[in-house]
């Protein structure tokens, strides 16, 4: 896109997407749009094994094929400086990289067909047909569980206070419920891709990336190489929601082919490879049991999960997480479990753990209501936590309570009956009504930035960030003009490369505090530079008025106690002979509010569906979800998330389910039509509401994260107006008509 961004309001305005015109238009270029001179097109050989060796592949069918350039193989694939096994960090997972023969899941790379064309490089590797030795494989969630030393970033296995047995025991009603989640692959518009060249040691690569700086180092270290010797571009991502947190094998590998042939390589990753070397949502079996006094106050809480990882490395969906900050309860445990079975390790996948785990407590918590004979919201207020479970600490600002009351009068939830059941259309479908809590971590990770106000008054302002179609391009352009009191249309933004300062990740809803955190410092730090020259000047307006007496608005400086006393930016630096200023600006997180305050973004989601008394079809025909995710920089693109998290739980509820055969291991579903996503036509009548919330804790800005929160209340809020509708309850997730009838 144009970097020049449009004049406008800073924070606050409800802007539509500055790179909404390229994007449209075909401007917008993604990574595997971009070509060098004497491209080359890889395409890789999977396995059709889940566990075993490799023990023959035909590369001279493959190599004589025309067009085929080279086929790489263990045998040639360029050695790396540091095994890719290594673990030397919370963020470095194994990868298969081709330097031995060995298979662990199902579609692991086993071989790189590198060729002219991408016809003949699809050819080549269909000719490769690979033999193996197979082993015996391992899936499912039955096998023999151990404890993790962690789970998800490395959050403690288990947590929780009290007495819970003596609870449930003590308690007037109980309810023990086992709730399974199937797994999920990603599968993002942009499938993976690199694009790589490489002039000796130095590597230029176009490839989707959530986290440069990271990639950058994991990059250096495999390849042995100095970290300024990679240029990474990734201006815009087709959907990251974690798959792209991390290089994948896939990018590696392209980056390994173009070293083994001494020319540029694009791999992109066809979509049935989607599933296994770039990361799922792994399955997971959690059981609740609560108790309860005959009001609904809780008495106990015991959310244990048991969940998948690979044999060879770990990863732990955290679905329990969410049970130690969500309800107050007198007794509460939250534990995990895992099991090793034949499948790549899981990944970061959109609200890890608060996905899974949610579905599961707002199913739980609703059939307890149902036990009690209490409305569902009802019990979810004589539950609220007023504190957070396990810390104890108070939270930084939490307007549940208001989302509960907006929500459920936009939604008219007053008017629900009961009983399940009780409704039914003008076509004879049932009618059911649920609903479900959201809420999502508000974190931060670390971040800098850089900005320039030039002579002609205008602004530059860079950070390594990146846009996934969250609207990364506006809301922080927005930041950034608000903190040098600048039009929108005389500040020019530059994301979307390494060599810019490190921008941190976009993940875990991180990325709009912590790089707009960075960039508003940036732009306060260069004002105060700009305002420097001029209090220290006796020619200007402003000469004595000290740097604490001086405000930006509009491109001018003013005095604070005579707002008459004003000039403008490039006033300032054409008497200072200065061509500009710049300054640098972090973004972090403060350790001191972090010990001090439970941070998080509340919501609640209200749901209706449809349901075919005699053929079982299940649509979801309203949704209403009210948020409260502190300051909102730009309301449109705050809605646009939460409609997009909202989408993802249709998705969870009713939809997604990888389908794997149990004595091979391999996918029986690994195609767009048949690991069913929703389409438009599944998507219902949407509304979110933007709650007011003011948190003067969670960072300089008050910002919370809102990619992911609203898959936390979705998921959990359609399954309860499944049992609404019909009187049956589906504990097995997604929800299909087969389940329902059977």
């Amino acid at each position: 896109m144009s970097e020049r961004v449009r004049h406008g309001a800073a924070i606050g305005a409800d802007l539509t997407r500055l790179d909404g015109p390229d994007k449209v238009t075909g401007a917008a270029r993604y990574a595997a749009d971009f070509r060098f001179d004497g491209l080359l097109h890889a395409v890789m050989a999977v396995s059709g094994i889940a566990r075993g060796r490799v023990t023959g592949l035909d590369v001279t069918a493959a190599e004589a094929h025309p067009g085929v350039v080279r086929v790489m193989t263990p045998a040639n694939a360029p050695k790396l400086a540091q095994s890719p096994d290594a673990k030397d960090g919370p963020f470095a997972f194994k990868r298969d990289l081709l330097q031995d023969d060995g298979v662990r899941y199902a579609n692991q790379p086993v071989a790189v067909v590198i060729a002219e064309t991408l016809e003949a490089a699809t050819e080549g590797a269909r000719l490769l047909a690979p033999r193996y030795a197979a082993e015996d494989v391992r899936v499912g969630l039955d096998g023999e569980p151990f404890v993790p030393e962690a789970v998800g970033p490395g959050a403690p296995t288990r947590a929780g206070y009290g007495d819970v047995a003596a609870g449930l025991s003590a308690a007037h009603t109980r309810i023990e419920a086992t709730y399974e989640t199937a797994a999920q692959y990603h599968n993002a518009l942009e499938p993976h891709a690199a694009v790589a060249s490489w002039e000796g040691d130095h590597l230029t690569l176009y490839t989707p990336s959530q986290a440069l700086a990271m990639a950058t180092g994991r990059i250096a270290a495999l390849f042995g190489i100095p970290p300024g010797n990679i240029h990474i571009v990734c201006h815009y991502l087709g959907g990251g929601f974690g798959s792209k947190a991390l290089v994948t094998p896939p990018q590696f590998l392209g980056i390994m082919a173009a070293r083994l042939v001494g020319r540029p390589v694009k791999l992109v990753t066809r979509r049935e490879q989607m599933f296994g070397p770039v990361g799922h949502r792994a399955a997971t079996r959690q059981t609740l049991k609560l108790g309860a006094e005959a009001d609904g106050t809780l008495t106990a809480w015991d959310h244990h999960t048991l969940t998948q990882t690979s044999r060879y490395d770990d990863f732990i969906e955290p679905s329990g997480i969410i049970s130690r900050n969500l309800y107050a309860s007198p007794a509460l445990a939250s534990t995990h479990e895992a099991v090793r079975v034949d499948i790549a390790t899981p990944i970061f996948m959109r609200a890890p753990g608060e996905a899974s785990g949610s579905v599961a407590i707002e199913s739980a918590l609703d059939e307890l209501a149902a036990e009690l004979n209490l409305d569902p919201l009802e019990l979810r207020l004589r539950n609220y936590a007023e504190v957070e479970p396990v810390s104890k600490k108070p939270f930084s600002s939490k307007a549940l309570r208001d989302c509960y009351a907006r929500g459920a009068e936009r939604f008219g939830w007053a008017s629900r009956p009961k009983a399940p059941r009780q409704m039914r259309n003008v076509d004879g479908l049932l009618v059911g009504w649920g609903m479900g809590t959201a809420t999502y971590p508000a974190s931060m990770f670390q971040a800098e930035a850089r900005a320039v106000i030039r002579a002609d008054g205008s602004a530059l302002v860079e950070t390594a960030q990146h846009d996934m179609g969250q609207g990364a391009w506006t809301s922080l352009a927005q930041i950034a003009a608000d903190g040098l009191g600048l039009p929108l249309d005389s500040v020019t933004l530059s994301i979307g490369h390494n060599r810019l300062p490190n921008g941190g990740l976009a993940g875990g809803s991180t990325a709009t505090a912590t790089a707009g955190t960075a960039l508003h410092k940036a732009g306060q730090a260069a004002i105060a530079a700009l305002a420097e020259l001029a209090v220290n000047d006796p020619a200007s307006p402003l000469y004595g008025a000290g740097n604490a007496g001086v405000v930006s608005a509009g491109g001018r400086l003013a005095r604070r106690d005579d707002p008459s006393r004003s000039e403008s930016f490039s006033e300032i630096l054409a008497r200072a002979r200065r061509d500009s200023v710049e300054a640098r600006g972090t973004g972090a997180s403060d350790p001191a509010a972090k010990k001090a305050y439970a941070m998080h973004a509340h919501g609640a989601v209200f749901a209706e569906v449809l349901v075919d008394p005699d053929l079982g079809q299940i649509r979801v025909s309203r949704l209403v979800g009210a948020f409260a995710a502190g300051r909102i920089v730009n309301p449109r693109l705050v809605r646009s998330q939460y409609y997009g998290g909202m989408i993802w739980g249709v998705s969870f509820a009713l939809h997604e389910h990888a389908a794997m055969d149990a004595r091979t291991g391999r996918f029986l579903n690994n195609n767009l039509a048949e690991y069913h996503l929703p389409v438009n036509a599944d998507i219902p009548t949407m509304e979110a509401i933007l709650v007011p919330e003011e948190d003067p804790h969670v960072n300089p800005l008050g910002i919370k994260g809102v990619g992911e929160i609203g898959i936390t209340g979705t998921a959990g809020a359609i399954a309860n107006a499944v049992w609404h509708a019909t009187g049956v309850r589906v504990r097995d997730i997604p929800i299909t008509l087969d389940k329902l009838l059977g």
